[in-house]
């Protein structure tokens, strides 16, 4: 199958992109996944309850119905959407093959197409503790800003897990609705930048609990309630209450089918020109958490499709004036 663009990802990036294509009439087809990245279709946000922060919803709505409002626009607008996985690319001629997972060997035909917009996100890293497949977003996260405000959490005592940036800001950011935040640190000292470190641990919601590890999360059943923790060095344990956990121990950018074949940063996130959706390799562009890993938020996310989108249909105009005229010169 050829087509003029392809979008691999189904989170609102992906989306976005595919809406703005759609009605640019370049016919696009949507790779949204089976458990890519180990997620539904729909990506992160489909493992999020209660979106409050995304415009046009004020009195909230969940994660799982957001990206279905996603995908019947884009299937409003004729977006084929394939529920299948690409799992791997060949970038070096044009136009640009992909395999499916199911058809990934030297004989299948790979799908074809002259754009291609990698929105395939990042997963947040988890610890597999315990109870955590129980109670995974109630009163488990891994996005303090997406759930932080969520009413599980108002007033509520809260554990952050992590020791670096991402922790002492999520942690700080929790105080402004929690009654109380702990950070558990595994080591004695955070990887964190020294103004970080310093603001969490001098901010008075804000203990941090060091050579800790959290090992298992229970509750009454519906919702988490406390977390048992272990001490590093004795491997003591004690319980400590709290609401809710959240994970900040970063994220592995959805990149590794790519094989190398685009630029990235040492964490694996796609490098694009600044201010635009351009990789280096002329006709691909990345748009979402795939390649921002300082906002990661839903709305930003489709922001950047939207610039993917804008950015594959000039590139596709210039493909199509060159065509005509080297054809006027024959």
């Amino acid at each position: 199958m050829h087509s003029k663009v392809i979008i691999i990802g189904s989170g609102p990036s992906g989306h976005t992109a595919a809406i703005y294509a759609a009605r640019a009439n370049l016919e696009p087809v949507l790779f949204e996944g089976m458990m890519a990245g180990g997620v539904a279709p729909g990506g992160q946000l489909t493992t999020t309850t209660e979106v409050e922060n995304f415009p046009g919803f004020p009195s909230g709505i969940t994660g799982s119905e957001l990206t279905d409002k996603f995908r019947e626009q884009s299937e409003r607008f004729g977006t084929q959407i394939i529920t299948e996985t690409i799992t791997r690319v060949d970038l070096s001629s044009r136009p640009f093959k992909l395999w499916r997972e199911d058809a990934d060997g030297d004989s299948d035909e790979p799908d074809t197409c002259d754009s291609l917009i990698v929105a395939t996100g990042a997963t947040a890293k988890r610890l597999n503790i315990a109870g955590e497949d129980k109670y995974w977003q109630r009163g488990m996260s891994a996005c303090a800003v997406c759930d932080g405000a969520a009413p599980l959490f108002r007033n509520k005592p809260l554990v952050v897990i992590g020791g670096g940036d991402s922790a002492c800001e999520e942690a700080t950011f929790l105080t402004k609705y929690a009654s109380h935040v702990y950070i558990a640190v595994r080591r004695d000292a955070f990887r964190a930048s020294n103004i970080m470190a310093k603001r969490a641990m001098n901010h008075p919601k804000i203990t941090v609990l060091w050579n800790t590890h959290v090992i298992e999360a229970k509750g009454d059943g519906k919702v988490l309630t406390h977390v048992v923790l272990q001490d590093a060095k004795t491997k003591e344990t004690r319980n400590l209450d709290v609401s809710g956990l959240f994970y900040a121990i970063g994220h592995t950018p959805n990149t590794a089918f790519l094989n190398g074949q685009l630029p990235t940063d040492e964490t694996g996130y796609l490098l694009v020109k600044p201010g635009t959706s351009l990789t280096d390799v002329k006709g691909v562009f990345a748009a979402g958490d795939v390649h921002d890993k300082r906002y990661r938020q839903a709305i930003t996310a489709a922001g950047s499709g939207c610039m993917a989108a804008l950015d594959a249909e000039k590139y596709l105009e210039e493909l199509e004036a060159e065509a005509q005229e080297k054809a006027s010169k024959l």
